[in-house]
């Protein structure tokens, strides 16, 4: 049987897995690769090493890295600021990077180019010798939007900016692609394109190996998990330790993540009952060692995997309805929704005491993903949707 030939096009490489967008490629790769010849062409920040590399070879046929460098993208940032496209397009966009990708394409005669979010659209929306997917993933003109009344005063011009920006930029480069996918119901109702319901929402999925049984101690009340240097993280966790833990001052929390700014770790240093570990090779221990996970997400978009993997492992979460709406759990079911203090803190007090509903959610929540959130599943129907 002839494998169809799958051009991947992502903005970051995608391992290690301490972001969203490169979780989704991750296992994007790690599923299709089964059945196609897939070719990673991939925008680089940072210096790759060979770990990292033999780490992604294992589901690809070939790598392309194309190295960005900070000259540039600095350059390409200030003078976008008198362009109609959004800053970060610009600074994602090499127009020397772009002229070796479309030879490359033109060599490897793909049968199909999945472009992972829109910062990569520039690069391939001009193909048009198979058919094309763009992934948004998120809808990121609402969490720019979301971030405009938390920024500084000086930079709400910007934020406001780039907003607009970006949301006339989502429904522009729809056109450009025959496929077009989004990570939540949510998401695709952001997206200003009048054929926005032809999306295909396709969630992030959990590894089988979150549900396998591990023994841990339970050392925190709360948990909190996820890249340290993501504004809608950041947020969340000021509001945790400002605004929640005041009110339960005799809780531990436990907060692991990569990329913890000097600002945060001065200010977890002030709380006495908080712990950071910064990045862990096995994050399930640092979900297993809290009795709850705790996420009251107040801005961002897209679908927060610390919640489908926390609750994968049995560990009972509490967050915000913004966060819930692109996960669809049942309040008291399988999660419990909280948006104001009084009822984040009603949450944790009532899952702390509460030992039978504690269980009831924990053993729901472990189904609830195991049926809705599989990998394999979820790329089997992207491929039926997309024809490959």
């Amino acid at each position: 049987m002839n494998r169809k030939k799958i051009v991947v096009m992502s903005t970051r490489f995608p391992y290690p897995i301490e972001k969203g967008d490169k979780l989704r490629t991750y296992y994007l790769l790690k599923s299709l690769h089964k059945t196609h010849d897939i070719y990673l062409i991939s925008l680089c920040e940072e210096t790759i090493t060979e770990i990292q590399l033999n780490e992604i070879q294992a589901f690809t046929k070939e790598i392309h890295l194309y190295s960005l460098s900070k000259i540039g993208k600095y350059f390409r940032l200030i003078l976008g600021i008198f362009n109609s496209k959004p800053l970060q397009i610009n600074y994602f966009t090499s127009f020397k990077k772009k002229r070796e990708v479309e030879a490359l394409l033109k060599l490897i005669k793909p049968d199909h180019i999945i472009c992972q979010l829109i910062r990569s659209a520039e690069y391939v929306k001009n193909y048009h010798d198979c058919p094309k997917t763009i992934d948004y993933m998120d809808a990121l003109s609402k969490g720019m939007e979301r971030r405009v009344n938390k920024v500084n005063w000086c930079y709400k011009f910007i934020f406001q900016l780039e907003a607009n920006r970006l949301k006339d930029y989502e429904r522009r480069i729809f056109n450009y692609f025959e496929f077009q996918t989004i990570i939540s119901k949510q998401d695709q109702d952001y997206i200003s394109h009048p054929d926005q319901k032809k999306m295909i929402v396709m969630p992030n999925g959990i590894d089988d190996y979150y549900f396998e049984s591990l023994k841990v101690e339970k050392k925190y009340d709360l948990v909190f998990v996820g890249n340290l240097n993501y504004p809608p993280n950041i947020d969340a966790i000021h509001y945790l330790l400002n605004e929640i833990l005041p009110s339960l001052p005799h809780l531990t929390l436990l907060i692991s993540g990569a990329n913890p700014s000097t600002k945060l770790l001065h200010q977890i240093a002030l709380s006495p009952n908080t712990t950071i570990t910064g990045w862990v090779d096995d994050i399930r221990q640092s979900y297993l060692q809290g009795e709850i996970l705790i996420a009251p997400m107040q801005i961002g978009t897209g679908m927060q995997n610390k919640i489908l993997e926390a609750m994968a492992l049995g560990v009972p979460s509490i967050t915000t309805t913004l966060a819930n709406n692109a996960i669809m759990a049942q309040h008291k079911e399988t999660i419990w929704v909280a948006d104001t203090k009084e009822e984040l803190v009603l949450g944790i007090e009532t899952l702390l005491s509460d030992k039978a509903l504690y269980e009831k959610i924990k053993g729901n929540a472990k189904e609830f993903v195991r049926e809705r959130y599989n990998w394999n599943t979820i790329i089997e129907v992207l491929s039926k949707s997309i024809q490959i």
